[in-house]
Formats: C-alpha cells, sequence, structure tokens
C-alpha cells in the first residue's frame, strides 16, 4: 500500500514558485498498518492463504484470485476515514442478561445436536456479538465481513417490522420470520440454487473450508458452518429453516423486550459531556461513542479529524510500552483528551469542558469509569 503524506503550498512573496511543505504528521502508520492486514486477513476468509493457491495452480491461479477479490474489495476501502477503531479491529458484544444469555446458548446447543453437520455457529443480535464458537481471530474478520458488508445489503425489509407481510405464517401458534441471507433466497421456489459462500478458517494450524450459512429472524442472525466437503441439499436447507426460524423468531422477540426493560432501567440517553472508545485486547470487546458507523463505505465520527488523530498518537505510545499507564493532553480547540490503558484494557475519553483544570477532567474520567465502566477494574 502506498499512502502519500498531504501537502500544504506556501505561496512566497517574491514571485518565485510556491514552497511545498509535507505534513508528514498527518497520517498514523499503525491505522494504514491495520487496514493493510485486515486487507489479508479478509481475502484469507475468503480464499484461503496464498501459499494454498500457490500450491493448487502456481502464480497464474494467485493472481486471478487477488484480481478478482481485490477488484471488489479495495472499492469498500475508505481509506480517509479510517482511525483507531481500524487499529482495534474489534466486536460489539449485546449486553444481556444472564437468563437470556443461557436461552441463546441452549438454543446454539439444541441446534447443533439436531443438525449434527454444523461444525461452529455464531450468533449476532441488532450487528453485535452474543455467542461464537470460533477461534478469535476468525470470528473478528467474519464479524467485520458480515456488519459491513452482508447485513447492511439485507436490512431493507427487516425496517418494516413485526407486522410485516414478510412472512408471517404460523406453523402452530409459532410466527416464523426465518430466512436465508445466504443461500437460497426463497424456499418454495423449485429453481431455488444450495449453493453457499465458502470461507477459510483457522488456516495457521487445521485449515478448515465451510459453507457459511447465515440465517436471520427479525434483528436476530445466525451464522452455521458446515464443512466444505458436504454437499448441502434441499432437504438440508428445509430442515433448518423449519427447526431454526420459529425458535429465533421467538429468542429475537425476547432478547428485544429484555433490551427495552434494560433500557428505561437504565434512564433516558442525554447527551453527556464526553464521548470514548472502549477496548479490551482480551475478548477484543470494543465500544464507541464516537462512531456512527454503519456501513462499509462510510466511517462516520462525531468529532473533528484533529481529535481523532490525538486519539491515534495516544494508542502508538502505549504500543510501545508494556507498562499501565494514562495520557492527558489539551487540544487546541479547547478539548481534553484523556488515553488510559490499564491490563490489557485501553480507554480513551474527549471531553468538551472548557475552562476545565487538570485535576477536575481527572475527576470526570473518573465518574465516567465508575458509572460507564463500573464492572471493569481500571487500575489508578
Amino acid at each position: 500500500m502506498v499512502v502519500r503524506n498531504p501537502m500544504v503550498e506556501k505561496p512566497n512573496k517574491d514571485g518565485r514558485p510556491p514552497t511545498i511543505e509535507y505534513q508528514e504528521e498527518e497520517i498514523l502508520d499503525t491505522v494504514y498498518g491495520a487496514v493493510l492486514r485486515e486487507c489479508y486477513s479478509m481475502y484469507k476468509l475468503f480464499n484461503g492463504t496464498f501459499g494454498r493457491a500457490m500450491e493448487a495452480g502456481g502464480v497464474e491461479l494467485l493472481m486471478q484470485k487477488l484480481d478478482k477479490f481485490f477488484y471488489r474489495y479495495l472499492q469498500t476501502l475508505h481509506l480517509q476515514s479510517c482511525d483507531l477503531l481500524d487499529v482495534f479491529g474489534g466486536i460489539a458484544f449485546f449486553p444481556l442478561d444472564k437468563m437470556t444469555y443461557l436461552k441463546i446458548q441452549s438454543f446454539v446447543n439444541r441446534v447443533e445436536e439436531s443438525l449434527s453437520l454444523i461444525k461452529y455457529t455464531a450468533f449476532l443480535y441488532n450487528d453485535q456479538l452474543i455467542w461464537s464458537g470460533l477461534e478469535q481471530d476468525d470470528m473478528r474478520i467474519l464479524y467485520k465481513y458480515l456488519t459491513t458488508s452482508l447485513f447492511p445489503r439485507h436490512s431493507e425489509p427487516e425496517l418494516a417490522g413485526r407486522d410485516s407481510p414478510l412472512r408471517p405464517e404460523v406453523a402452530g401458534n409459532l410466527l416464523h420470520y426465518g430466512r436465508f441471507l445466504t443461500g437460497p433466497a426463497n424456499l418454495k421456489d423449485p429453481e431455488a440454487k444450495f449453493r453457499f459462500p465458502r470461507i477459510f478458517v483457522n488456516t495457521e494450524d487445521s485449515y478448515e473450508e465451510l459453507h457459511l450459512i447465515v440465517y436471520k429472524a427479525m434483528s436476530a442472525a445466525v451464522c452455521f458452518m458446515i464443512s466444505a466437503s458436504v454437499e448441502l441439499t434441499r432437504e438440508f436447507c428445509e430442515q433448518l429453516d423449519g427447526l431454526v426460524g420459529p425458535q429465533l423468531t421467538l429468542l429475537a422477540s425476547d432478547i428485544c423486550e429484555q433490551y427495552n426493560v434494560n433500557r428505561r432501567i437504565s434512564g433516558p440517553d442525554k447527551e453527556p459531556q464526553f464521548k470514548f472508545i472502549y477496548f479490551n485486547h482480551m475478548n477484543l470487546a470494543e465500544k464507541s461513542t464516537i462512531h456512527m458507523r454503519k456501513t462499509a463505505s462510510v466511517s462516520l465520527t462525531s468529532v473533528h479529524p484533529d481529535l481523532m488523530k490525538i486519539l491515534g498518537d495516544i494508542n502508538c505510545d502505549f504500543a510501545r510500552v508494556d507498562e499501565d499507564e494514562e495520557i492527558i493532553v489539551k487540544a487546541m480547540t479547547d478539548y481534553w483528551v484523556v488515553g488510559k490503558k490499564s491490563d490489557q484494557r485501553e480507554l480513551y475519553v474527549i471531553l468538551n469542558q472548557k475552562n476545565a483544570n487538570l485535576i477536575e477532567v481527572n475527576e470526570e474520567v473518573k465518574r465516567l469509569c465508575a458509572t460507564q465502566f463500573n464492572n471493569i477494574f481500571f487500575l489508578d
């Protein structure tokens, strides 16, 4: 990847050509390094490693695969809006109470038992992860694909809500809103194709090739992964649809109710004085109130790019040392930026308090940790 430093032309008074000044601080290597690594991970998810392609068909085959994949993928990369979240490449987890989480776990176990072909399962709600049987690194990249590419393409009918005429079929007294996001668009269609995208996981050691079945009901989506050596038939898909559809529909409305109850308890969403990004290196959990990112093509942040750059700089400083530390910066625009690194967790806070001093800023961040992260221990 070649990235150019932005430049500014400064006019000279005595008629000489303008002087060009390169702004070398503008581009963060860590951000673009992370984007480059992610390009390879995404290629690898759908094609396996470069080495495998070389073994199968030499340079010719590798070039074909690269051409086919990157021609489309590079169009979705918007480098100007890449930032700290690309460095983390984390996963947003959906907050759940214990009972609902156990329901989901037992649903996953029941389905894996009934359909023994299923090797791995991942369960998401509202684009956030709840349960995954995959290795972390594989889940991280699959999560990125689902949330920035696959789900946005299929989000329209969802908006119609519960009473949509999509599929209010009643099986017994169970409503069934399930549908395949990959594979057959309509099971009733005699011409339906039962082809699913292939993905490659565990490429470091066991190198598995799998069918990726993504099935959705309302706001809940389940990914089932099945060995690619098995041929998937209409019967199997009908069986999966009949078993998973009604249960997933019920689960989705359970989660929705639970979520709304929790939201009412936690009080109204007031616009706080601060915005933050939190990341945990151990489980890749990520939370950001700075980003309103919803699509692959655009990353909307609610703060100025200069502030995002300061966050990136603080992150680079953290990466250079192993110890826990805290950095507080006052930006030119009167914003305060605070970075805390504590036991594999990182927290970045942007405060909009013009006349605050260091002590007040420190107190404010402590308050934030106490309210938003009360169950997470930050070393002081």
